[in-house]
């Protein structure tokens, strides 16, 4: 390729950036749950015609963006692409063909350019409501968990399914917070679908081609590349989680071979009979991604940047869910992947790898009215998700981040927007002191989160947490981090997966793990303990405890 031909392809490539970017800011912009608009719980990317991911935005989680990315082939399968006319918007929740739950919806929309079909656009975005038993663990197979939406159209041409919207507004406590977002999805993907055809026109592009040649074949080498500096040979690694009805052991066997690394989870736990359990799309999106951190971060995600790393996943494993197996909380095990994959890599690249951290997002579902408490109820009917996070593991150079997802990479909520759509009060939230692991460099700090209702009205979590019964590990010396605790305010204690309710004039106390520590701590420089000190974060006693000092 000559010299100006490489860096018009470089240009476009950052136009194309920019488009998935403005792609995704639209559907922040236009939506209507929280979960979209405060924690930006989604993803957005450009395809070509074989249902191979281009380019993703900035924005959006990994579970979302790698299982997005192997969905919309089942689409064109569906409906292949000479069937696709302008105005089109498919759409399903199928969690073995999106991203893992029902409460993820995938919209999939055709793109033209001078009449002619280009590409597709795609996103996923994370709702509040779907129906049935809402977000949590407790059903026994899929079809308790909510409305499943198979994949269809649900806009023809331009114009509303209303049957389907009939359908999905029936089938939602949030009717109004569903179709809105529905809305959001497909305009998003319209926007993104405008700015490419503008880029198009003005490169004077008849097609997508070989700029995707150009970005697969880059991306390819690049990742093969960081491969091959890798030392070859196995290493094995294994994490535990809470699980729901017994602990859950995830095993993973990491081969690193001169062009791609395998992974072999044999030896993982079976099956849950509760919806922990994780399809095999969302396990490979989540250990890509953390194989991703540590082998190739600098590299673009997309189809040929992930196409070296290969899973082999049991059948009957728990990372392995068949259809109908419950999976609504499947974030819940399948975030603790990275860390695992942190566990294997260790054994190769000690230097680039972080200590276990608190994971799993700790999101809690809340209701309450009527639905809660009967006729008697004292607050208005409400549902409502919150989204948080524990403290992450310590870093090779650097001590952790307190409050921070890692790996899902959504924002904290703000109280003032979760009390803004539900009658709900967060009395306290702040960090968590003496929760980071000790060490060279220290585990990122939790925090303790108080929720109750409205004039002290009861009302339900549907508990989703993890890190309690088995706190994150530290790495190479470091200690772990602090446990999760789920209590009421008077110090009651609460299971911590499954719907409980939350009495009259008592509250929710939640105390989010931190990460695990690095190295000894007795190589921890002092001014960095008296500094942990004097912010109130480290206690004294704990300091004299883990450091000497």
């Amino acid at each position: 390729m000559e010299a100006l031909d490489l860096i018009q392809r470089q240009i476009q490539w950052n136009r194309l950036i920019a488009v998935v970017e403005e792609q995704a800011q639209t559907m922040i912009r236009t939506a209507f749950s929280t979960t979209v608009r405060e924690a930006g719980d989604l993803s957005a990317g450009i395809f070509d015609l074989q249902g191979r991911m281009l380019a993703q935005a900035v924005t959006g989680t990994p579970g979302h963006v790698n299982s997005m990315m192997e969905s919309v082939g089942h689409f064109l399968a569906k409906f292949p692409a000479e069937t696709m006319q302008p105005g089109d918007h498919y759409i399903t929740n199928d969690p073995w063909l999106g991203t893992g739950h029902l409460h993820d919806l995938t919209v999939v929309t055709p793109a033209f350019h001078d009449g002619r079909m280009v590409g597709l656009f795609a996103n996923t975005a994370h709702i509040i409501d779907i129906g049935g038993l809402g977000m949590g663990p407790e059903g026994r197979s899929v079809f308790e968990e909510g409305l499943y939406i198979p994949i269809v159209k649900c806009f023809d041409r331009g114009a509303p399914n209303e049957t389907f919207f009939d359908f999905i507004r029936a089938g939602s406590r949030t009717p109004v917070e569903l179709e809105g977002d529905i809305y959001s999805l497909c305009a998003c993907n319209d926007a993104g679908a405008r700015r490419l055809t503008e880029m198009m026109a003005e490169y004077r592009m008849e097609g997508l081609d070989a700029l995707a040649g150009f970005i697969f074949d880059a991306s390819l080498k690049a990742t093969v590349a960081e491969i091959a500096r890798l030392p070859p040979g196995t290493h094995r690694a294994e994490i535990r989680s809470d699980g729901y009805e017994a602990p859950v052991t995830l095993q993973a066997a990491l081969t690193i071979a001169p062009d791609h690394i395998a992974v072999d989870f044999a030896g993982t736990s079976g099956l849950s009979t509760r919806g922990i359990n994780v399809p095999a799309a969302y396990c490979r999106a989540y250990s890509a991604f953390g194989i991703k951190c540590v082998v190739a971060p600098e590299i673009p995600n997309n189809w040929a940047s992930l196409a070296p790393f290969r899973f082999a996943i049991p059948e009957g494993c728990i990372l392995n869910a068949p259809r109908p197996y419950p999976v609504s909380v499947r974030h819940v095990v399948g975030q603790l992947l990275p860390d695992l994959m942190m566990g294997c890599l260790a054994g190769a690249v000690p230097e680039r790898v972080n200590a276990e951290g608190a994971s799993a997002l700790w999101n809690p579902p809340l209701r309450g009215g009527a639905q809660v408490s009967g006729q008697a109820a004292e607050v208005e009917d409400f549902e409502v998700i919150t989204f948080n996070s524990g403290g992450t593991g310590a870093r090779p150079g650097k001590d952790g981040l307190d409050g921070i997802a890692f790996p899902s990479g959504v924002r904290t909520m703000p109280v003032e927007a979760t009390e803004n759509v539900a009658p709900v009060i967060f009395w306290r939230k702040e960090l968590r002191p003496d929760s980071g692991g000790a060490g060279r460099t220290r585990g990122g700090f939790g925090q303790v989160m108080e929720i109750g209702a409205k004039n002290d009205a009861e009302f339900a979590v549907n508990a989703i947490f993890d890190r309690v019964a088995h706190a994150p590990r530290g790495r190479f010396g470091g200690g772990d981090g602090a446990a999760g605790v789920v209590t009421l305010d008077d110090g009651t204690p609460l299971r911590t997966k499954g719907f409980q309710v939350v009495p009259r004039g008592r509250r929710l106390l939640l105390k989010l793990p931190g990460g695990g520590g690095m190295g000894p701590p007795a190589e921890r420089d002092p001014a960095l303990v008296e500094r942990d000190v004097a912010d109130g974060l480290l206690s004294a006693g704990a300091a004299a405890r883990d450091y000497g000092g």
